[in-house]
């Protein structure tokens, strides 16, 4: 399974191109995709997102939050925020979902680096 950030979905949404857009096409196609819950409710917040759309992306499955996620989000986050590095909250649970199902990140957010470094996330590009 890959799972999928906002930033490269809104990429793929908006018919971008580049390695993250190809990595989604390929993930779809072979029903590999995965959402993190956060992904989900950051894309589906979009007032100007149509249903069609909305209907469609509630056909990704969705990584389960499992039992103690909540607590190792916060350890994941205070590990970050100790090197006072920036941490966002919704970065902190997207990382954490995917880390604890062991999948690689779909991003074009540079600044899930640190999660990797710091966390055991694995970026897919």
């Amino acid at each position: 399974m890959i799972a999928i950030d906002s930033s490269s979905l809104i990429a793929y949404l908006g018919g971008d191109q580049g390695r993250d857009v190809e990595a989604i096409e390929f993930a779809l196609m072979e029903r590999q995709a995965c959402l993190p819950p956060v992904v989900l409710t950051e894309i589906g917040s979009d007032p100007k997102l149509s249903q069609r759309i909305m209907a469609s992306l509630g056909q990704i499955p969705l990584l389960e939050l499992t039992a103690g996620y909540w607590e190792r989000a916060a350890v994941l986050r205070a590990s970050i925020l100790a090197r006072r590095m920036k941490a966002p909250l919704a970065d902190v649970l997207i990382a954490q979902s995917c880390i604890d199902h062991d999948v690689y990140l779909v991003t074009r957010d540079a600044d899930f680096g640190r999660f990797v470094q710091f966390g055991g996330l694995k970026l897919a590009i």
